[in-house]
């Protein structure tokens, strides 16, 4: 079955994630464990992610590594964002999404956006 847009990217910086430090394509390629997936696709997606600048590489005795540039929060907080950017109502998406959480999640936004307030941002 094909993927969704983006879910091959999103595999791909899972397995990254999960590593203690930076790895090489094939070891990317097992942690994903698709038996269909490519090593050449996974070297194509790890190659689009460092031009976003969303993976680092580096040389060691010509074998390429790569390592998650920022953490997952990081990563999907910038998604958001780009959402947001897409839309021709910003203001519009943030009532849709603020609408759309849980009062918990609303409390932690609320948080976020108020460092005055005793509980801060988590």
């Amino acid at each position: 079955m094909p993927r969704q847009r983006g879910e091959l990217e999103q595999a791909v910086m899972t397995a990254l994630w999960r590593q203690t430090g930076p790895v090489t394509g094939r070891t990317v390629l097992r942690a994903i464990g698709d038996p269909d997936l490519a090593y050449t696709t996974v070297k194509t997606v790890l190659e689009r992610l460092t031009r976003k600048e969303i993976v680092t590489r580096s040389s060691v005795e010509r074998t390429w590594y790569y390592s998650a540039a920022g953490s997952r929060d990081e990563y999907v907080a910038e998604l958001m964002l780009a959402a947001l950017d897409r839309t021709g109502d910003r203001d519009g998406a943030l009532v849709r999404f603020a609408q759309a959480v849980s009062p918990e999640e609303a409390d932690v936004l609320r948080a976020a956006l108020d460092p005055d307030r005793e509980d801060g941002p988590r």
